[in-house]
């Protein structure tokens, strides 16, 4: 198995070559981001398995990436959000549009360590349940009306690529079996 990659988004230099230098040294690949801009290209480029994102940088601010990235064609991996001057509120608010865990700086590496096996530990969970949620070659046999009624029912229970099922409902009574 490859190692992790993980994508941290600070605007102070000092903050991403530390970080860069502690997670390489974990075992883990890091592409770093000065800002929302950078974030986005390395995002694009690499398929990072966890973001490190700060809250407040200059151009465009952190919870303003989350939501971008929280959008349908969004972020497919866990977001863990950093600042130094966090509130309550921001942290609530990051959480709503789908952050991780909200860590403050300065940081303690015994808890970012932790923080981010848990976010990388969540992320393969979730890509796991999206691979076996509805197995592709599912088909009903027979071809009566309600056979092939309950054959279109799973074809549009399936998520898109690169999209997980967000209910943990069956979308018809032949799905609800197969679990």
């Amino acid at each position: 198995m490859s190692a992790a990659r993980i994508l941290v988004v600070d605007d102070e230099s000092e903050i991403r070559g530390l970080l860069k230098e502690i997670l390489a040294d974990e075992g883990y690949d890091v592409d770093v981001a000065a800002d929302a801009e950078q974030a986005r290209e390395s995002r694009a480029q690499h398929d990072p398995d966890l973001v490190l994102l700060d809250i407040w940088m200059p151009d465009t601010d952190g919870i303003t990436l989350l939501r971008e990235w929280a959008q349908p064609n969004g972020a497919a991996c866990p977001v863990v959000m950093m600042s130094g001057h966090g509130t309550v509120e921001t942290a609530v608010e990051a959480t709503r549009l789908g952050a991780f865990d909200f860590v403050e700086k300065p940081l303690s590496l015994a808890k970012l360590l932790r923080t981010v096996e848990r976010a990388l530990d969540s992320g393969r969970n979730k890509k796991q349940v999206t691979r076996t949620l509805v197995p592709p070659l599912i088909a009903p046999v027979g071809r009566s009306r309600v056979m092939l009624l309950h054959g279109t029912s799973i074809r549009s229970a399936r998520a898109p690529p690169g999209r997980s099922c967000s209910s943990s409902r069956p979308a018809c009574p032949m799905t609800a079996r197969l679990r």
